[in-house]
């Protein structure tokens, strides 16, 4: 199902009226056109399933050196998203980080790119933009642990409320041998995601293999 543009279009004239504006004065009258084709944009995962960028995978032991797997992760740092929250409709952005220690296969890091993107393009809440991105993988890679760390600064946050423009939120979600500290230490050290200023509001949600 895709996003129904002439109804959010009815929907934004309604929204403006109900604020005490005129939806056919100058400045408006474009608003709820505008509306719909962002909404279109914000929320295109909803229809989209981000196993399917994952279906194509690299075969790591046909090559010069038959016998030899990965020896350590993969890493995939600064990845740019932009999401909605669910809770007041206003975007979240920041940066994803993806690490995840593959088996016999891997993947295009840009399908790893596209998981972020279309699990993003979703009313979303942080924490559980982070389980979905680790859930994706895990469960459609030859992987033997993921780690997803998100940063990323909300505008129900920055601009409502206490208005804490510099806060920012950290979250991270690990699988099977990334729930052990040890074992995510080092990549969350190259990462350097702990390093960024975001100290304000950090959460860690595992699942266990």
């Amino acid at each position: 199902m895709t996003v129904d543009r002439p109804r959010v279009e009815q929907l934004t004239r309604e929204l403006l009226e109900a604020i005490g504006e005129d939806p056919e004065r100058p400045g408006l009258t474009q608003t709820p056109a505008r509306m719909a084709a962002l909404y279109a944009e914000f929320f295109a995962g909803v229809s989209e399933d981000p196993a399917e960028h994952l279906a194509r995978t690299i075969s790591v032991s046909r090559g010069p050196a038959p016998d030899t797997l990965p020896s350590g992760a993969v890493l995939l740092r600064d990845i740019r998203f932009r999401s909605v929250c669910e809770h007041h409709l206003l975007p979240f952005a920041g940066h994803a980080h993806l690490a995840y220690l593959p088996g016999e296969q891997v993947v295009g890091l840009g399908a790893l790119v596209k998981v972020v993107e279309t699990l993003a393009a979703r009313p979303q809440v942080q924490e559980r933009l982070g389980e979905q991105i680790a859930d994706t993988i895990a469960d459609n890679l030859d992987t033997r642990g993921v780690l997803v760390i998100l940063d990323a600064s909300h505008g129900c946050v920055t601009m409502r409320g206490e208005r804490q423009s510099a806060a920012s939120t950290l979250t991270i979600a690990a699988r099977g041998e990334f729930t052990d500290p040890t074992a995510r230490g080092e990549l969350i050290t190259l990462i350097g995601a702990a390093g960024t200023g975001s100290t304000a509001h950090t959460r860690t949600a595992e699942t266990p293999e």
